[in-house]
């Protein structure tokens, strides 16, 4: 994966704010021409660098507003446990995010629910099909701050 340029960078903040836009939109606000945006697009999608081009929805409105964060303690001394959850838990839609952490839990993931019920379902799954997870912590969201997968992209590693 090569370096991304100013352009490149231009166009990455663009469609994470809206993917929706047409290239001659970019190609107008960044300064190239539409073809030259097209080929950047495609290349930014092909490298992997563009993972996905998603509509975000409003969980509320869809019946399943409630998020809980839970923290996963798995098995030490397997070392597959890492590996057979991830596989697992791409397969389950409610599970949103896993992130394997450093801490007092390996993992935290996002998961979405119904209601607190349909969490408690959600959970004895988890347990019943992964037993190299031996205890799960869980964090109800009362109320969303900020959500956003948007990634900064500062000139050479600013932080601003």
């Amino acid at each position: 994966m090569e370096n991304l340029d100013r352009f490149d960078r231009d166009i990455l903040d663009i469609v994470q704010r809206n993917c929706q836009l047409t290239a001659e939109a970019i190609a107008e606000e960044v300064g190239l021409s539409t073809s030259a945006v097209q080929r950047r697009l495609k290349r930014l999608r092909e490298d992997g660098i563009i993972r996905a081009e998603i509509a975000v929805v409003d969980r509320k409105a869809t019946g399943t507003p409630m998020v809980f964060i839970v923290g996963m303690e798995i098995e030490r001394d397997n070392y597959d446990a890492l590996a057979k959850f991830r596989l697992w838990a791409e397969k389950q839609d409610h599970i949103q995010q896993v992130y394997y952490v450093t801490g007092a839990v390996d993992l935290v993931a996002i998961v979405t629910a119904r209601d607190v019920e349909h969490y408690d379902d959600i959970a004895a799954v988890i347990m019943a099909e992964n037993p190299q997870i031996r205890r799960m912590h869980t964090n109800v969201v009362l109320r969303d701050v900020k959500l956003g997968l948007f990634v900064p992209l500062a000139d050479g590693g600013n932080a601003g």
